[in-house]
């Protein structure tokens, strides 16, 4: 597998790529042990692609997703999910099904402060995705992934064959440090070869040590982080206070605006899709794209369930569309 240091950089300014090219987002897909019979409450059924997925597909970037099964719960999945996947400008079809192993499921509680936690099942479809010939012919502009879905050995392998194949695909890392998941082998599998990594400040001052508070000391551990894993572009959201993104050198922060907060889940997909979404789709400049997708991420958080009802417009900005 390539690393990191020895590919070219997508440059998403300037690159004759054409505009409607699929990303790619493997794995960690996940659903609630008691799931809620009713379209509405998906954060209740995804978790990180799908709830990126859609918000890509918003931004009319054509999504693949390697993921789910075909026992009882993920046929009850798919049924209602389909209408959804219309609306997200997404197609089901891409959506594999794994006759052996059961669906993922993962119990989301929050605590007093609105935070989450999870409780993930093991030995699950998504522990075993596929990477066929016929899909290595694709020719994506991203490939998005997360280091839960890497917990296990194929899954790794799999990925390795699909970043061969894809050498000019933007390699996008959403690290996901959930216990008991989060060994220093993933993380360093996951970090090998990405091109853009996003994290929080937690997982910052896990990974590059103090990360402090402000967005000066966050600024320093983020530089900290890139050096050492050889990254020149590094997204850190760091909650109420906002987001900031270390690009080719250029460190650019986002202040995030106050909002009367529903529920977090699902707002740090909705930022990671929104930020995709303004360099592929939109190509605006990474200030100007981090800011839209701060404002993505506040949107949904103000707003009941991972993936509320919303259209975009053309500079990025959501709309309730009920409203």
């Amino acid at each position: 597998m390539a690393g990191n240091d020895d590919v070219e950089l997508p440059d998403l300014a300037h690159e004759d790529q054409a505009a409607n090219a699929p990303a790619l987002l493997q794995g960690d897909t996940q659903t609630e042990a008691d799931i809620k019979r009713t379209a509405t409450d998906l954060e209740a059924v995804f978790d990180v692609p799908v709830t990126v997925s859609a918000v890509l597909g918003k931004s009319g970037i054509p999504m693949l997703d390697l993921v789910g099964n075909y026992e009882q719960l993920g046929k009850f999945v798919l049924e209602i999910i389909k209408p959804e996947f219309a609306g997200w400008g997404l197609d089901p079809r891409f959506i594999a099904r794994d006759r052996a192993h059961p669906t993922g499921t993962v119990a989301a509680t929050l605590d007093a402060r609105g935070v989450p936690a999870y409780r993930i099942a093991e030995s699950v479809a998504w522990d075993h995705l596929a990477a066929p010939p016929a899909l290595r012919r694709a020719t994506p502009a991203a490939v998005v992934y997360g280091t839960l879905a890497l917990r296990r050995p194929p899954n790794r392998r799999a990925l390795s064959r699909l970043l061969d194949a894809w050498p000019r695909a933007l390699r996008v890392v959403d690290l996901n440090l959930r216990s008991p998941f989060d060994t220093p082998a993933v993380s360093a599998f996951a970090l090998a070869s990405a091109q853009l990594v996003k994290l929080n400040d937690h997982e910052l001052a896990r990974l590059a040590g103090p990360a402090g508070r402000t967005p000066g000391a966050l600024e320093k551990a983020a530089r900290r982080f890139a050096r050492r894993h050889r990254i020149v572009r590094v997204c850190v959201t760091a909650g109420a206070r906002g987001a900031g993104l270390l690009w080719d050198d250029q460190w650019f922060w986002e202040p995030s605006r106050p909002v009367p907060v529903r529920d977090t889940i699902g707002a740090g997909d909705a930022f990671l899709g929104g930020l995709l979404g303004a360099l592929l789709a939109r190509r605006v400049a990474p200030k100007i794209a981090l800011a839209q997708a701060s404002r993505l991420a506040e949107f949904v958080a103000a707003r009941d369930g991972a993936t509320p009802p919303y259209t975009c417009d053309a500079r990025g900005r959501p709309r309730d569309p009920t409203r």
